[in-house]
């Protein structure tokens, strides 16, 4: 068994509608703009803010990540937010210096994370105001993170060298690809001779947000490296589970594909999903076919997971829409716009049904929102890891 059924359902049989697609988007900005509040920023969802202070700012689960889709949406003509998002950003930055929202416990926290720190909010911050202050605070970070032991795009030097990447196209300065450089040596250096990363004293991850699919891919984006990109392709070939043409992945490498909880994942954030976002462009195509196949076979993440591009129906969506990119087989994008419908069906019912949307980029509505646009726009970037 390479998945769980009891945790999917069947995908909707509407058709896919671009004026109605445009519609659901935009009513998840409006909906977003009405929830903002200047000082609560937005409500978290229970799942979203446990055991944190609110109101939660981080890129992850936060008002950062919700700003940032916001001004991405904007940016690429989908729909008009009426905020004030400069302002909102500034904001959210000063909560988070005030109150940061880690976890109760967490060990990992640390405040340079990329999607779970102050570089989040600093860097969506900058992105709107454009403060040369922001940019130098911005910058402090991402060398301090450089020594962070956990090797993650979440928390570690993969996070901050994506961002390093980011303040480099936008500003143009040469302190930011030396301190991108910093972060790569540091990370090829902290390279197992397993071809992974430690993410914490016995955790060698697999995936895009913990492991070796996502420090790769910010280490390509740095620079081209074939011989890096074989090597990986070669520890997720020999860590897949195969049955026929399926394929999914766990989260490390290990010899039975259920993690400890006895649980096996399909989703972005661990499995096949996430695999495939992360390591689209060198995966054995064959591989990365079995993986998309499997995904499409279990359908939509129920409401448990929910729609979101993390762990729900739009993260697993996003891997179809990446096997369209490597393949240019349009039966991939046919699948990934029922997802897309789907997950914005998701959205819509859970609205209602809840009196209000869900707000952060990775769980919520507007990461939803980004998704049906990349189906719109034919653009299979990752949000924030392709495309910060």
């Amino acid at each position: 068994m390479l998945y769980e059924s009891a945790q999917f359902e069947p995908l909707t049989d509407e058709r896919w509608d671009p004026a109605r697609v445009g519609d659901a988007i935009a009513a998840i900005v409006a909906d977003a703009d009405a929830a903002f509040d200047f000082d609560a920023l937005w409500p978290a969802h229970e799942w979203d803010g446990w055991k944190a202070p609110l109101p939660m700012k981080n890129l992850y689960v936060g008002a950062a990540g919700v700003i940032w889709a916001l001004d991405a949406l904007r940016r690429r003509g989908h729909a008009e937010t009426s905020l004030d998002l400069a302002g909102a950003a500034l904001r959210t930055l000063e909560l988070e210096r005030a109150a940061p929202d880690f976890m109760a416990g967490e060990a990992h926290s640390h405040p340079a994370a990329l999607l779970r720190g102050e570089t989040g909010p600093l860097l969506v911050a900058f992105r709107l105001a454009s403060d040369p202050a922001l940019a130098d605070d911005l910058h402090a970070l991402v060398r301090d993170n450089v020594t962070n032991p956990t090797d993650d795009v979440m928390w570690g030097a993969p996070g901050t060298l994506l961002a390093a990447l980011a303040m480099g196209e936008w500003t143009g300065e040469l302190r930011w690809e030396k301190a991108a450089r910093e972060s790569a040596e540091a990370l090829r250096a902290r390279r197992g001779d397993d071809g992974l990363w430690r993410q914490d004293d016995d955790y060698r991850g697999l995936g895009t947000v913990h492991g070796a699919a996502g420090n790769t891919l910010a280490l390509l984006r740095f620079e081209p490296d074939e011989a890096l990109a074989a090597e990986t392709a070669a520890v997720l070939n020999r860590a897949a589970f195969r049955e026929g043409d399926l394929a999914n992945w766990p989260g490390s490498p290990r010899p039975q594909l259920p993690g400890g909880d006895g649980h096996i994942r399909l989703q972005w954030c661990t499995g096949a999903p996430g695999v495939l976002a992360g390591a689209c462009d060198y995966l054995d195509e064959e591989l990365l076919l079995a993986g998309a196949e499997l995904i499409w076979r279990a359908g939509a993440h129920g409401d448990e997971k929910g729609h979101g591009i993390c762990h729900g129906t739009s993260g697993n969506g996003f891997a179809l829409l990446k096997a369209f990119a490597r393949t240019g087989d349009e039966r991939w994008l046919e699948r990934a716009r029922r997802f897309a419908v789907h997950a914005l069906g998701q959205a819509e019912r859970l609205r209602a049904a809840n009196g209000r949307g869900r707000y952060s980029l990775w769980t919520g509505d507007v990461g939803t929102a980004l998704f049906a646009a990349a189906c719109l726009d034919l653009d299979a970037r990752y949000p924030i890891l392709d495309i910060v």
